[in-house]
């Protein structure tokens, strides 16, 4: 709260009170920038300053520098937004003692003067590059680009006198405002707009691109989140020096040679769900697009949820998503140095043995650990002995002395387990735990952009503490948020559905695991799209599954044959069939392109959906009735309804028809796909939650696993093309007015199974 003593200091500052109250977190570093201040100029000090002197409480973001700048804006060394800028800059980028003030000085155009006339003449020849459009648009141009054009010359200028000087000229040119020139500036048509973004479109994909894929995405990444440059660290928000900071980075950047180093380091204890695909591509996205290198790090500090069919999975995955890893590494690989730190934040008095139990720690504020002030010598003796075996599981664990961001005070950094390990075997009965590992081991690889989602963001400030109580490299942190869908769970500790009974395994397609949406028909392509088009937010996302399924569409329509299926087959007979035998139509493996072959035999007994038939027409079914003929695609033919033939049951087994061809007689109202000669075959249909936000309570009162859709799974014994006889598993087809298939890799030659990807465009209802 702004008190009425500081209320009239801000004021004397020549700053509104409306301005001072916006923001009273800025109270104290204002206060104290206004007290030196006055203590060099008086009471009563110019707007000008006043406003640069804002600028410099609301804007710097190490206090020791406060006092430095202060003077040099007092004896007006300092008189313009812009040197402020570069102060800013360059004390972010010097953060030891002492600054060198000649180099500062230079650096911040300290002594430079631009005089009224250096503006002018600036402004008259930026205005003369722009005249014949300046001419046209007259006060709608974008004066904004004049004044940039201007700084860019002429660097220290005080932005507001290149205001006031373009205002004065344009005004001299033009003369006042005429009525056209106060309304609002015309938007431009559809249709100018719609050439544009094709004209964009063409520009991306001939300089080899393609719109809305990887590199845009890249793109993103780097505007959104605001990206160092590579050795300048220290110049991100929140970023902690010490002394030794600018020898570690120096040392950074000969280890990298100014190389991008990015990570995906996923936990080897589950499957990769839709979500690690965005960071997939954010991590290797990244550093591919910048010539860098991306490592594949396997967090895998807790021997008891690790098994060596994650790690597989994991690797395949990401090579099935298009990536290469740089390097494979394991958090085992670091285990002894990691220990050796230990012992170093112990000796530093940094980190203490700890006796407390789990029970012993509850509730919201613990007190403070009996051990956390116990002798050094102490601590060492005890981690050594934990590290012998000499201490039961949960008796003792290393704690570091550090409050998080979250308010949870000194997090464990290890503890004994008594499990053997994937790598290491019997090697370890002391295990690093991942808030004091997984930052060290970036540090080791040198990775200059830690991309984390946002649930890391509580655990940045502990990181720093890290690094600088051991005083080692520091990288900086970045986060952006969750990808989630609608219809979808994907959080570790939620995926209960196996041990539920609701699914079969990891690689079921009812579940969003990389491996389930392979399985189910996914191509990689289509993801690798999703990610870029979701693009860069830091907020956590949840997405509408049209998107995804947009994506896989636009892949899958240029890749995926087309072939005929009907899910409830029903015999059709054609008693007045043209020819002895059957005949070869040319039915087309992509409409769009002939040249990728024909496919389809037609013969007198013919397959058609179960669906597409009513014994009487009725009000919106154009399809097969009794005096409503329907032509079959792509035959030339069309059929019409002489009998129904019921078995035993009642149900109608066949259908007895003639045909003609489509052009001797009238055109029918609908044309539906059939098969000849079929292949009997299984298709299966998967929806698994009932509602759009399983884990919203508004939605569902009880947990999510009550949404579970009790028919999540229809196998369907239907009927295909005989052209897909040969298809592999994961080889994937567009059937005909049903949607988008893939063989699932229960398939055997004989006995074909498919997994239904996604509906036709537009529409939902298809299947």
């Amino acid at each position: 709260m702004v008190t009425v003593d500081s209320l009239l200091l801000f004021t004397g500052l020549g700053l509104s009170e409306h301005k001072v109250r916006e923001n009273t977190a800025l109270s104290a570093q204002l206060c104290e920038a206004a007290i030196q201040a006055q203590q060099t100029l008086g009471s009563t000090i110019d707007k000008a300053t006043g406003t640069l002197l804002y600028g410099l409480a609301s804007q710097l973001r190490d206090p020791r520098r406060l006092s430095f700048i202060v003077s040099y804006i007092t004896s007006k060394k300092i008189h313009t937004e812009s040197q402020l800028s570069t102060a800013f800059e360059y004390v972010g980028s010097h953060p030891l003692d002492p600054i060198d003030t000649m180099d500062f000085e230079q650096e911040c155009g300290v002594g430079i003067t631009v005089t009224p006339e250096q503006i002018e003449e600036a402004l008259e020849v930026a205005i003369n590059r722009h005249w014949p459009q300046v001419l046209v648009e007259r006060y709608h141009f974008n004066m904004g680009l004049l004044m940039g054009e201007a700084q860019a010359v002429l660097k220290w200028a005080d932005g507001k006198m290149i205001k006031h000087e373009v205002d004065k000229q344009v005004l001299h040119l033009l003369g006042l405002k005429m009525e056209a020139d106060l309304e609002k500036k015309p938007k431009l048509a559809k249709a100018q707009l719609e050439e544009t973004d094709q004209r964009t479109t063409k520009d991306v994909v001939e300089n080899g691109e393609v719109a809305g894929q990887t590199l845009s995405l890249m793109e993103q990444l780097g505007e959104v989140l605001k990206f160092h440059k590579l050795g300048e660290n220290c110049k991100t928000p929140g970023y902690v020096t010490t002394p030794h900071t600018m020898d570690l980075l120096k040392q950074h950047m000969e280890i990298t040679g100014g190389q991008v180093r990015t990570r995906f380091l996923p936990e080897p204890n589950r499957i990769l769900h839709i979500g690690h695909a965005k960071a997939i591509n954010f991590n290797f996205g990244y550093s591919k697009a910048n010539n860098g290198v991306c490592f594949l790090h396997f967090d895998h500090t807790n021997p008891e949820k690790e098994e060596a069919k994650f790690f597989t999975a994991i690797c395949n995955m990401v090579a099935w998503l298009g990536y290469t890893p740089y390097k494979g590494t394991y958090a085992s690989d670091y285990f002894d140095q990691l220990y050796a730190w230990a012992i170093e934040l112990i000796r530093r008095g940094q980190a203490y043995v700890c006796h407390q139990r789990g029970e012993e720690l509850k509730g919201h504020n613990p007190l403070p650990s009996p051990w956390r002030d116990c002798p050094v010598e102490d601590s060492l003796l005890l981690f050594e002995a934990m590290l012998k075996g000499n201490i039961s599981e949960g008796e003792a664990m290393l704690w570091m002395k550090l409050v998080m961001e979250d308010g949870k005070m000194d997090p464990v950094a290890y503890g004994v387990k008594y499990t053997p390990h994937h790598r290491t075997g019997c090697t370890w009965c002391t295990y690093p735990t991942y808030d004091y590992m997984h930052c060290l081991c970036d540090s080791i690889k040198h990775i200059t952009h830690s991309l984390c989602t946002k649930e890391f963001q509580a655990r940045c400030s502990s990181y720093f503490w890290l690094y600088n109580a051991l005083d080692v490299y520091c990288p900086v942190w970045w986060e952006y948020g969750h990808l989630n869908l609608h219809y979808v769970v994907v959080f570790k500790r939620k995926i209960l559905l196996a041990a539920a009974g609701a699914v079969w395994d990891w690689d079921d397609p009812r579940l969003f695991m990389l491996k389930a949406l392979r399985q189910w028909g996914f191509p990689p392509e289509a993801i690798n799209n999703f990610c870029a088009r979701v693009g860069v937010t830091v907020a956590q996302t949840t997405m509408e599954s049209h998107l995804l399924e947009a994506c896989m569409r636009d892949v899958l329509n240029d890749t995926a044959p087309r072939a005929m299926a009907v899910l409830e087959p029903l015999q059709v007979i054609i008693t007045n069939f043209p020819a002895a035998k059957s005949l070869d139509i040319q039915v087309p493996n992509f409409p769009a392109d002939e040249t990728k072959g024909f496919h389809g035999p037609f013969g007198s007994i013919v397959f058609i959906e179960r669906t597409d038939f009513k014994k009487e027409p009725e009000p919106g079914h154009k399809r097969l009735a009794r005096g409503q003929p329907v032509g079959l695609r792509h035959t030339g033919y069309v059929i019409e309804l002489q009998r129904a033939v019921k078995g035993p049951s009642g149900c109608v087994e066949s259908l007895e028809v003639t045909c003609r061809r489509a052009d001797a007689g009238e055109k029918p109202k609908a044309f539906i796909h059939w098969l000849s000669q079929p292949l009997t075959c299984e298709i299966r249909l998967y929806e698994l939650f009932q509602h759009k936000n399983p884990e919203d309570p508004a939605d569902v009162s009880g947990r999510f696993l009550s949404d579970l859709n009790l028919a999540s799974l229809q196998v369907v014994e239907g009927a295909v093309d005989c052209s897909v006889a040969l298809a592999k598993p994961f080889d994937k087809f567009q059937f005909e007015q049903l949607g988008y298939f893939s063989i699932d890799l229960d398939s055997h030659q004989g006995q074909l199974a498919f997994n239904w990807t996604v509906t036709l465009k537009g529409d939902p209802g298809t299947v």
